[in-house]
C-alpha cells in the first residue's frame, strides 16, 4: 500500500533556538516539547505505516527522555532540546525514510545475544 501523499510545510513546526534563563524554564521546555512528542505518535505511526502500535511508540518517547532526565546543566538541556525539537520536526514532515525511523526499534527487535559459553553454540 503506497505511503498517502502529504504536504510538507518546512516552516510549520519552525522555531528558533532559546537560551533558558533557568533550570525552571528548560524543564517546562522540555516537558512541553515531550507533550508534542506523545501527541504525535499515532501520526508518526500512521505516516510510516509502521508495524508497531502508538503505545510502542510512545513508551519508545519516554526511554528516551528519560535517558537525559539526569542532566541539569541549563546549556546542554537547551542542545537537547533544540535537537529533539529538529528530530520531531523531520519525524512529523515525514523526511526520514521508515528504515530510519525503524532504528529506533533495533534493540528490541534484535534476537537476545547469547551469555554463557554454552548457548553460543548451541
Amino acid at each position: 500500500m503506497p505511503k498517502p501523499v502529504t504536504v510538507t510545510i518546512p516552516s510549520r513546526l519552525a522555531r528558533t533556538t532559546v537560551s533558558s534563563p533557568n533550570l525552571a524554564v528548560a524543564q517546562a521546555r522540555s516537558r512541553s516539547l515531550y507533550r508534542d512528542w506523545y501527541r504525535a505518535a499515532p501520526e508518526i505511526c500512521q505516516l510510516y505505516a509502521l508495524d508497531v502500535p502508538y503505545p510502542t511508540l510512545r513508551a519508545k518517547i519516554r526511554q528516551i527522555f528519560d535517558r537525559y532526565a539526569h542532566v541539569k546543566d541549563v546549556q546542554a538541556i537547551d542542545v537537547l532540546i533544540a535537537k529533539s525539537h529538529m528530530e520531531y520536526q523531520e519525524f512529523v514532515n515525514v523526511w526520514k525514510m521508515p528504515s530510519q525511523v525503524m532504528r529506533y526499534f533495533e534493540a528490541e527487535q534484535a534476537p537476545p545475544v547469547p551469555n554463557t559459553f554454552m548457548e553460543k553454540f548451541l
